[in-house]
């Protein structure tokens, strides 16, 4: 059975994530651990010999830049790499830019836990886990399905909420489950898809950081 692989690539470390900061669609660049972490990841991929047919990222420099490091560890040039506002992180509306503690003195633990830790509560101006799962996965479904289930490897560079609207797909999980779910900045996710569009298989290249 022909089968594709997909990758998934949260961003390494922005300075806003660094500062502690509320980012969504704001546009940080990375920290120099974030470089180092997108440096990993791409040395992780050669390592283990994979090399993408397709290359795909979001409009947001903290994205594409990881993508850009993962490239010149793994040496390749010269090819075409799609970038889509689809696949930006999503949109915190008035929390965006704010510290996470500043904001939690304005509006209360309990609140803020709901904005971030909630599917489908929208934090004021912003969007919900859902809203932004629902303009991930018809571009995934229109762009990525079809490639992977013609056997081809597919690289995502993105960022946490919107790689886990994939990923909530993917895994079949529920909306409580998927908001718990953790994903580490600068670790490729491979999963594996076979050709009826379903995860065969899933593993993390974690660096090897000795």
């Amino acid at each position: 059975m022909m089968t594709g692989a997909l990758i998934l690539l949260r961003h390494g470390q922005s300075t806003w994530n660094a500062q502690n900061l509320f980012t969504g669609i704001r546009d940080p660049d990375l920290t120099a651990r974030g470089i180092e972490e997108a440096r990993q990841a791409g040395k992780a991929l050669r390592q283990r010999d994979i090399i993408p047919d397709f290359w795909f990222t979001s409009a947001l420099q903290r994205a594409y830049h990881t993508l850009d490091h993962v490239l010149l560890e793994m040496g390749i040039a010269d090819l075409t790499i799609t970038r889509s506002s689809r696949l930006n992180e999503r949109d915190y509306g008035e929390l965006s830019g704010l510290d996470k503690d500043d904001a939690r003195k304005r509006w209360g633990d309990a609140q803020v836990h709901i904005w971030r830790r909630s599917f489908d509560v929208v934090p004021p101006g912003g969007e919900s886990l859902e809203d932004t799962a629902n303009r991930v996965l018809p571009w995934y479904d229109s762009h990525a399905a079809p490639l992977l289930q013609q056997g081809k490897t597919v690289l995502i560079a993105a960022h946490g909420n919107s790689l886990r609207g994939l990923i909530m797909k993917l895994e079949t999980l529920d909306r409580d489950a998927i908001v718990g779910r953790e994903i580490a900045t600068g670790v490729p996710m491979i999963y594996r898809i076979g050709a009826s569009g379903d995860m065969l298989s899933m593993e993390e290249l974690r660096p090897d950081l000795r």
